[in-house]
């Protein structure tokens, strides 16, 4: 959930001289990061199986050597907080793709986003909050 938030935010929080460019191996399921500090994050970009966001030290990744860029980060903890909250809200309001549905005596039906019609999303509940950390 955490990747999915910070490419909708269009913000990795990636420090200063934080792109490291190079070849890269994951051995064992680690990657061995001296610029790294334990319980940072930092995201993979290049790999053929590990692209994502990780907190470091990982352990189970994909062996492969790659040529590519580990962005390190610095993701405010109250964004992680928020993370937390929203991952809370989708356990309690599953998207399931229908806005209403009736069997017999069985109904359910979803609020609704007024201007486009469909189900209300994480991205609704949530925008205002996050909206500060938003890059165009």
């Amino acid at each position: 959930m955490l990747a999915t938030i910070l490419n909708h935010l269009n913000n990795y929080f990636v420090v200063k001289n934080g792109v490291h460019r190079g070849t890269f191996a994951i051995v064992d399921g680690t990657v061995s990061l001296d610029f790294l500090k334990s319980g940072q994050y930092f995201k993979i970009v290049g790999s053929v199986f590990n692209d994502g966001v990780y907190q470091y030290p990982v352990s189970n990744l994909v062996d492969e050597e790659f040529e590519g860029e580990i962005w390190v980060m610095a993701i405010p903890k109250e964004l992680l907080d928020l993370v937390e909250e929203i991952s809370e809200w989708l356990k309690k309001y599953p998207i399931t793709g229908y806005i209403s549905e009736k069997f017999g005596n069985y109904s359910y039906s979803q609020r609704t986003n007024f201007r486009s019609n469909a189900a209300i999303s994480w991205q609704d509940v949530f925008s205002v909050r996050l909206n500060r950390w938003r890059k165009v």
